[in-house]
């Protein structure tokens, strides 16, 4: 015969005689209750079929003690890597992480703001979308939670809320400045105006071109391409433009690595990427963020670090000091600089 189904906490307090506010102590934590006693609920846990409903015995407290997280792609290992920096800061904090994915979609934005708002968390950490996108969604929840936008800007910071990300201005100007001294002056290859990086980026490499009295020049880029396959939209656009013989000899500054990625491929197939190393690469293509495949493809990837796990771990200190203290007047804005990252592909 099979355990007892035991479906409530009541009904297992009664059948393995321990007391449910004990119980629940060691549900919550092992260690709050005495060695001896949790030895005795996991040899008495062996004997019966239970599953302890972490969600239920939170919804009337008023901590859940969760902490919603959305981003736009699971697959992009940025924000995998991201995910993996704010999961250990929470759970070294008490909380745990529930993550939702807007899939670079306003309404699936929407839904998981929604998602989430129905699971009564906390707080949560999101990385919005381009301006306008879920803004009524996510203005609601800012009124029953705190809420820290990482990674890009929101269309604007609402009350209880702030931001935490990368200083666009400073990193673009390190990767812009290491290519003018070391060879030609970069032309760019931007990404889809999906979020806010986009036009910060773009803005950022025009200003630091005019402050070293160069003209800045935009690889053109076809209507309709608004997609976060980035990699694609890389090697689509260089593939058409290498094809016909354009910018084969260029330094090249893609918005994000995962640009870079497709624009080196594209390189590739037309032969433009020399693999004797006997003479200097005559094209040069340099990237943004040091996504954990840069350093592995060839070339490797000229870039700047973003430092993720400060951003993680900062968006959760921020976003704690709002759970904790109920809010707050005014909002912060804290802007980590990026390290330039030296290798093969400039």
């Amino acid at each position: 015969m099979g355990k007892p189904k035991i479906h409530t906490m009541k009904e297992l307090s009664k059948a393995i005689r321990i007391s449910r506010p004990t119980l629940a102590r060691y549900f919550e934590d092992e260690t709050s209750v005495l060695p001896s006693t949790a030895e005795k609920i996991s040899k008495a846990l062996e004997d019966v079929d239970y599953v302890y409903n972490f969600l239920a015995t939170r919804q009337n407290r008023k901590s859940t003690g969760l902490i919603g997280v959305v981003i736009p792609q699971f697959e992009d290992l940025f924000y995998a890597s991201l995910l993996d920096s704010i999961e250990v800061a929470a759970r070294s904090a008490g909380f745990m992480m529930i993550t939702q994915c807007s899939y670079g979609a306003s309404d699936s934005e929407e839904r998981a703001m929604r998602k989430l708002r129905s699971m009564n968390v906390d707080g949560a950490i999101i990385a919005p979308l381009g301006p306008g996108s879920g803004s009524e969604e996510v203005r609601k929840a800012s009124g029953d939670f705190p809420i820290v936008f990482v990674d890009s800007q929101p269309a604007e910071l609402l009350a209880n809320t702030d931001f935490v990300g990368t200083d666009n201005t400073n990193s673009i100007g390190l990767m812009v400045d290491y290519l003018c001294r070391t060879g030609d002056a970069p032309v760019y290859l931007s990404m889809p105006t999906l979020n806010a990086n986009a036009v910060e980026r773009r803005d950022a490499y025009f200003h630091h071109m005019k402050e070293r009295g160069q003209t800045g020049e935009m690889i053109p880029t076809s209507e309709g391409m608004e997609t976060w396959q980035f990699e694609r939209f890389g090697f689509e656009v260089m593939d058409v433009h290498f094809g016909q013989g354009h910018y084969s000899d260029a330094t090249i500054l893609c918005a994000n690595d995962r640009i870079a990625i497709g624009a080196i491929r594209a390189a590739n197939t037309h032969g433009l990427i020399s693999r004797s190393g006997a003479s200097p690469q005559a094209l040069r293509i340099a990237g943004h963020d040091d996504h954990p495949l840069s350093r592995y493809i060839y070339p490797s990837i000229t870039t700047v670090a973003q430092e993720v796990d400060g951003i993680g771990a900062d968006s959760v200190r921020l976003l704690l000091d709002r759970i904790k203290t109920g809010g707050g007047d005014g909002n912060q804005t804290l802007l980590r600089d990026a390290v330039l990252k030296i290798r093969e592909s400039a």
